[in-house]
């Protein structure tokens, strides 16, 4: 009799164990999900100001229409991405256009002191900081959900079930961009 009472107390250790990681496996995966969302959320708001952004400079600095060009086909390639691999690229792409764009403002002091073009830049510059927030926390995610796929023995549970790694929404720099940046005075 006592044995089956220990093997019963086994039997509900283990199915206690497997409800709590089962548990811990959803709630992590929906939050890594919810992280992501977040990005999204920001990334529209980016995509909303831009054309506002682009419009205003357009007034003073109309024949700079290759910048306006690029600006919208970067815009349009980072909404239209899928997967967080070719949406990172096409986000690191938009962000390269977006320094040419201020870049142009550079040559137009009269726009630089424009209000408008102010209150935008500093929107989108509110929107990028809550960008890397929010990519920050879903990486954060990411990691907390993938270590616990991977770690053992909830990592035969895990496989069990289909549970997998998911990726981290990366800033794939380039080996240039790695290295130091060069001041000269």
């Amino acid at each position: 009799m006592m044995i089956t009472w220990i093997i019963a107390a086994a039997v509900a250790v283990v199915l206690l164990w497997l409800v709590f990681a089962y548990n811990g496996l959803v709630t992590t995966r929906n939050r890594t999900q919810e992280a992501y969302s977040d990005i999204d959320v920001q990334l529209k708001r980016r995509y909303d100001l831009i054309p506002n952004l682009v419009s205003t400079v357009q007034g003073y600095a109309a024949h700079e229409k290759t910048v306006f060009e690029d600006v919208t086909k970067a815009r349009t390639a980072a909404m239209s991405a899928t997967g967080n691999a070719s949406k990172a690229d096409a986000e690191n792409q938009l962000s390269g256009t977006l320094k040419s764009l201020f870049a142009v403002a550079e040559n137009y002091p009269d726009l630089k002191a424009n209000q408008n073009f102010l209150q935008l830049q500093a929107e989108l510059t509110d929107t990028e900081d809550k960008i890397q927030a929010a990519r920050r926390f879903y990486n954060g995610m990411v990691r907390d959900f993938n270590t616990k796929v991977q770690v053992f023995p909830t990592n035969i549970f895990a496989n069990m079930l289909g549970f997998t790694k998911m990726d981290f929404f990366g800033n794939d720099l380039t080996d240039a961009e790695k290295q130091p940046v060069a001041v000269k005075f």
